[in-house]
C-alpha cells in the first residue's frame, strides 16, 4: 500500500478519510508492552496504521504490527510478551508498595544475572573483560534469542510487501550520526529491528551493510521528528506513545535522584521535538497562506519555486499517551520482565488509550487551527489511578 493515501479502513473516531494514521513508539525496554496495551485498544476500533516508526523495544513493537495482518497483530504481540516476560510468572506474594517495590527490584536483579527468554542472555565465557576481534561481541548480554524470536512473531516478507511503512531508528557506531531504517526504501530484516535495540553496553552492536549500529535512543528517544520531517505534505493523527514521563515530583532519595533522571534523559527530546515540530509547521503553512497571495508574474521565480517545494497547508494532531511513574516504580523499571509487571502495563495502556478514545475532546476534534495539536487527555486520571495501587 502506499504511505501517502490513508488506509481504506472503515470509518471511525480514530481518523478522518484524508488523515494519516502514524504510531510514534518510544524506546524503554520492559516498560514496552504499555505500547501493546495502547494499540490493543486502537484494533478493537479496526484502526489501520499507515506508518509506524519506532526506537529500541518500540521497533521490536513496531514489526511485530507490521509483521502480522491485521487480525493476527494483537495475539503476536501478547505472544512476544508472553514469551520473554516467562523468567518470573508468579504474582508478588504480598500487597503494599513496599512489597511490590522488593518483587520488583528481586525481578530485575534477576533478568540481570539470567538474562530474558528469547531477548538476551548472560555472555559465557565473558567476551568483554579485553579487546574483541569483533565489536558484534563487546557486550554483557548476547541478544541473538531476540533473533530467533523476532522470525518467529514476525512475517518480514509480509511487512515488507503489504504492511504499512516503518521506520527504525538507530545510531552509527563509527560516525555518531543517527539514521533510520526505512521500508520505503529498504527491504527489512531482523538485524535492522536489533541494531535499533542495541543499547550499550548491555548489548552489542549490529553489523548491517559494513557499518556497526547501536540503539537509536542513545542519540533521540522519540521518532515523531523523524515522521513530521518525511511526510509534511499530508494531514496525520499520530499516536505518541511514551514510555518514560517528563514531569515527576522532586526526589527525596538517591534512588529516585536515579529513576528522576533516565526519565528526564529519555523523555526530553519529545519535549523538544514537539515544540520545535509546532514552530516549523506553523512557518509551512504561512508560507502556503503568503504564496497563494502572490501575483501570477512571480509564481516563476526562482525564490517561489524554492519555497513551494517546502511549503505546504497540513495539519498533524498529536496524541500524548504516556506510561507513567508509579509509586513503586526504580530506576530498574526497564528492565523488569516479570509477567505480573507486563501484564499491568498492558492493561494500563489499554485504559488509557480507551479513556484517549472516548474522549469528547478526542471524539470532537477537528482540523488544527495552528499546525499541530497536542492531545494528552489522560493525565488527571491516570495519576490517580497509578496512586490507588
Amino acid at each position: 500500500m502506499d504511505m501517502l493515501t490513508p488506509h481504506p479502513s472503515r470509518d471511525t473516531t480514530i481518523t478522518r478519510p484524508d488523515e494519516l494514521l502514524v504510531l510514534v513508539l518510544q524506546g524503554g525496554g520492559a516498560l514496552g508492552s504499555y505500547q501493546a496495551g495502547v494499540f490493543e485498544a486502537l484494533a478493537e476500533y479496526e484502526a489501520m496504521p499507515d506508518w509506524i516508526a519506532g526506537i529500541s523495544i518500540g521497533s521490536i513493537n513496531a514489526v511485530l504490527i507490521a509483521g502480522n495482518r491485521p487480525e493476527d497483530r494483537v495475539a503476536a504481540l501478547r505472544s512476544f510478551w508472553h514469551t520473554i516476560s516467562s523468567l518470573v510468572v508468579f504474582d508478588p506474594p504480598v500487597p503494599g508498595v513496599v512489597a511490590r517495590s522488593l518483587f520488583n527490584e528481586a525481578s530485575a536483579t534477576a533478568s540481570a544475572l539470567f538474562g530474558i527468554p528469547g531477548f538476551f542472555a548472560p555472555r559465557f565465557p565473558p567476551t568483554y573483560l579485553g579487546k574483541s576481534s569483533s565489536p558484534g561481541r563487546l557486550s554483557y548480554y548476547d541478544t541473538s534469542p531476540l533473533r530467533e524470536t523476532l522470525l518467529r512473531f514476525c512475517d518480514f516478507d509480509y511487512l515488507n510487501a503489504q504492511g504499512p511503512r516503518v521506520s527504525l531508528g538507530a545510531v552509527n557506531v563509527r560516525t555518531g550520526n543517527f539514521c533510520y531504517f526505512d521500508s520505503e526504501d529498504t527491504r527489512l530484516g531482523p538485524e535492522h529491528v536489533m541494531a535499533s535495540g542495541a543499547l550499550p553496553p548491555g548489548f552489542p552492536p549490529v553489523e548491517i551493510d559494513g557499518e556497526w549500529y547501536w540503539d537509536g535512543g542513545i542519540v533521540s528517544n522519540t521518532p515523531l521528528k523523524y515522521v513530521l520531517e518525511r511526510d509534511y505534505d499530508h494531514d496525520m493523527v499520530a499516536f505518541q506513545i511514551d514510555l518514560f514521563p517528563s514531569r515527576g515530583a522532586l526526589p527525596t532519595s538517591m534512588e529516585e535522584v536515579s529513576q528522576r533522571e533516565k526519565d528526564i534523559r529519555f523523555s526530553s527530546r519529545t519535549r523538544l521535538g514537539t515544540d520545535l515540530i509546532k514552530e516549523r509547521q506553523r512557518e509551512r503553512r504561512a508560507v502556503h497562506r503568503l504564496l497563494e497571495k502572490l501575483p501570477d508574474e512571480l509564481k516563476d521565480d526562482p525564490d517561489v519555486r524554492f519555497l513551494r517545494e517546502r511549503e505546504n497547508d497540513a495539519c498533524v494532531t498529536i496524541i500524548h499517551l504516556i506510561d507513567r511513574v508509579r509509586e513503586y516504580s526504580r530506576d530498574s523499571k526497564d528492565y523488569e520482565f516479570s509477567r505480573h509487571s507486563v501484564d499491568e502495563r498492558w492493561s494500563d495502556g489499554y485504559q488509557d488509550a480507551m479513556c484517549t478514545l472516548t474522549h469528547p475532546d478526542f471524539v470532537n476534534r477537528k482540523k488544527p487551527e495552528l499546525a499541530v495539536e497536542v492531545l494528552d487527555l489522560t493525565r488527571g486520571e491516570q495519576e490517580t489511578r497509578k496512586k490507588t495501587r
